[in-house]
């Protein structure tokens, strides 16, 4: 007799979404129930391969007997359950958080859906003034935890401070980080359990950062970049990216994406090798890949330069 293993068996439960009805399996969060109609929710702090924290409500939706808006990629649905998506009160709270992170952060590397949502929703973080001036290197870090200085009235304020290069792997950007929590989870009990980073500060100037914020190299950080791997809006990158971007020569337009499978070890990760000018620029793994699930070592996402240090065809 053939054993076969069905997985996990949930009941079906009915879920109406703008007056749509929807039989999904118990468990399911509303953010699945949303996807699987094809609806186009926005989102910044969520991954299907990292747990919900809630951080960036945009994907906010309303549910019917709940006073406050809800997270759509945190909430677990229930039989009867009635949410709405279009609502005034729901376009109002995502046009005021891509607004609020528009208006402080360095969006223009967010990719193309962010850009998008902000012109659907209306967001316009131009409307709060002009940007103020950026901190100089390490001032945030040192300022009095929740103390802040009274605002100028001219100026909006900025996370915007100098790119942190400590290492020869990848950069940070702090004039970019929203604070998704993203590169926390990835690299604590989600991915790699390292727990290297935090969320260190208050307020404004709450930021991620080392134990202590010592340099990268000195802290429990192995390497891995899953951090870089799932950060949405370019806040951690690879140097090889920081560079070609600095010096005006980053192409995603002219990239293509080969894969093949990691040669370091026996595991059998799936790589995708991200290639600009016939020169490997980063190195990923497919998020619902069932070896790797999205997640890679040290070795595999920054192990490629001997792939690349053959002398031209005239030299040989």
């Amino acid at each position: 007799m053939t054993t076969v293993d069905l997985g996990t068996i949930r009941r079906l439960v009915s879920v109406t979404v703008d007056d749509v009805e929807h039989r999904v399996p118990e468990g399911a969060t509303i953010m699945d129930v949303l996807d699987s109609a094809g609806a186009d929710t926005p989102r910044l702090c969520q991954a299907p391969n990292l747990t919900p924290v809630n951080a960036c409500r945009v994907c906010v939706v309303e549910v019917e007997g709940s006073r406050p808006l809800v997270p759509s990629c945190a909430r677990r649905v229930e039989d009867g359950m009635v949410v709405r998506t279009d609502t005034d009160r729901v376009a109002h709270s995502r046009r005021m958080v891509l607004e609020l992170l528009g208006s402080a952060n360095d969006m223009s590397q967010a990719g193309d859906d962010v850009a998008r949502w902000s012109i659907e929703y209306g967001a316009d973080p131009e409307r709060y003034g002009p940007v103020g001036p950026p901190a100089a290197a390490g001032e945030r870090g040192n300022r009095h935890a929740g103390h802040h200085s009274a605002p100028d009235g001219e100026t909006r304020a900025t996370v915007a401070q100098p790119v942190t290069v400590d290492n020869d792997l990848y950069v940070r950007d702090y004039a970019r980080c929203i604070l998704c929590y993203k590169c926390v989870e990835a690299c604590g009990t989600d991915a790699q359990n390292t727990f290297a980073i935090a969320v260190a500060g208050r307020g404004f100037d709450a930021t991620i950062s080392t134990e202590f914020a010592v340099p990268l190299p000195d802290s429990a950080c192995v390497y891995c970049g899953n951090c870089i791997g799932v950060c949405p809006t370019g806040a951690l990158k690879s140097v090889a990216e920081h560079e070609r971007r600095e010096a005006g020569v980053w192409d995603p337009e002219g990239e293509t994406v080969t894969s093949t499978i990691c040669s370091f070890c026996g595991v059998g990760c799936t790589l995708e090798l991200h290639v600009q000018d016939n020169t490997i620029v980063n190195v990923t793994s497919p998020h619902d890949h069932s070896v790797t699930h999205g997640h890679l070592c040290i070795k595999g996402r920054f192990g490629f330069q001997h792939v690349q240090n053959v002398a031209p065809p005239r030299d040989r």
